[in-house]
Parts: structure tokens; C-alpha cells; sequence
């Protein structure tokens, strides 16, 4: 059976746009392992700012193209809602980056890569989830993405309660203890992103199924 999505030749073009979404954001978390892997006392923000604007191109042009769309791939409240979950992961990472490159000579004791490790999985459970919509809906493939997207958010939880209990018992200058709570806050505010993606890609698969 054809679907009105299929004779017009709109369903591509969404979930297009909203893949190249998802993948902007796993380039946003990959570049955060890779600068965190070197320890560098001045990183460099490039590769996060091209993921950003990245980002901020495909919002824009998603919201175009609901403008001057008859007939969308999924409906139209769905689309807007992913678009603005997906734009806010890279948002959140460069916010940790730039907060991160501020201090960072203060900060090469600090060991950021388990919560960036499960940042960068989350954003690939995301791309997976993103990448079954043009599949046709299988619940329990979406399902099961899901759960692993919840397992990897609950895990970050607990780690995050850990490093708290390390880090008021380890540190005691205040102000580094005030700047590393708030990045070990915002890496948990990234994968908390993916969390809510991932919620809305699944609530999108149970409506259509």
C-alpha cells in the first residue's frame, strides 16, 4: 500500500534532514573524547562550532521545509519536536567544551572520559533510532534502543553521585570545586539530551505503529 508520503516524494527529505541532524550531534561527541583524550592545556573549539552551526543549519532548514511542505514524512509536531531535541545535544557539548578550554590547565587531573564515553554511546544509540524511522516502525527494534538509551542515561546518574563523592572528599579549593561540578553537571545535561531524543523518537515509533 502507498502511502500520500511515498506518491509525493516527501519521506526522504525529513528523515534526511533529521539523520544528518543525529550525526551532527555523535560528531559533536566524538570531538569531545578526542579533546579530552589529549589533555591539552589550550584545546582547540573548531570541530565543535562546525557541528554546532552544523546543527543550527538543519534546524533552520527543517523548519523550512515544514513551511513549504504539503505533505511531510511523519507529523508535523513530530518533526518539530526531534529537530529541537537533536539541536540541543551539540549545544550542550560546546557549552562544555568552551566552559572546559576556559580552565583547562586546571583541570588535566580530572579524568571527564567515562561520562564522555557514555555521551559518545548515547549519540550513537540516537543516530540508530534516528536512522529505524525510515524503516518502517519496528516497535521492538525502537524498544530495544530505548532501553539501551535509558541504561546508558541511569548509569551516567550513578557515576555522576560517585565523582560527587570523590570530588568533595579530594578537592579542597573551592573554586576549582565549583568549576568542576559544573562540568561534571553539563556532560550529564549532554547524555540527559540524548536521554530526551531518544524519548521522542520512541513516542513518534509508538504513535505510527
Amino acid at each position: 500500500m502507498f502511502s500520500l508520503q511515498t506518491i509525493f516524494g516527501k519521506g526522504d527529505k525529513f528523515y534526511g534532514l533529521l539523520e544528518a541532524s543525529a550525526d551532527a550531534a555523535l560528531l559533536s561527541a566524538r570531538a569531545l573524547g578526542t579533546m579530552l583524550a589529549d589533555k591539552s592545556e589550550t584545546p582547540a573549539l573548531d570541530e565543535f562550532r562546525v557541528a554546532r552551526r552544523r546543527e543550527k543549519e538543519l534546524f533552520a532548514q527543517i523548519n523550512q521545509e515544514l513551511v513549504n511542505t504539503f505533505v511531510t514524512a511523519l507529523e508535523r509536531e513530530d518533526i518539530e519536536a526531534l529537530a529541537g531535541a537533536l539541536y540541543k545535544i551539540p549545544k550542550t557539548v560546546e557549552k562544555f567544551a568552551e566552559r572546559y578550554a576556559l580552565f583547562a590547565d586546571r583541570l588535566t587531573d580530572i579524568d571527564y572520559s567515562s561520562q564522555a564515553a557514555m555521551l559518545a554511546r548515547a549519540s550513537e544509540v540516537i543516530v540508530n533510532m534516528v536512522g529505524e524511522l525510515r524503516k518502517g516502525f519496528k516497535l521492538d527494534v525502537m524498544h530495544a534502543l530505548n532501553e539501551r538509551m535509558q541504561s546508558i542515561e541511569s548509569e551516567a546518574d550513578r557515576l555522576l553521585l560517585e565523582l560527587y563523592r570523590d570530588l568533595f572528599a579530594d578537592q579542597a579549593d573551592a573554586g576549582k570545586l565549583m568549576v568542576r561540578k559544573d562540568l561534571f553537571e553539563l556532560l550529564e545535561k549532554a547524555i540527559d539530551r540524548c536521554r530526551d531524543a531518544g524519548n521522542v523518537i520512541y513516542q513518534i515509533a509508538l504513535k505510527n505503529s
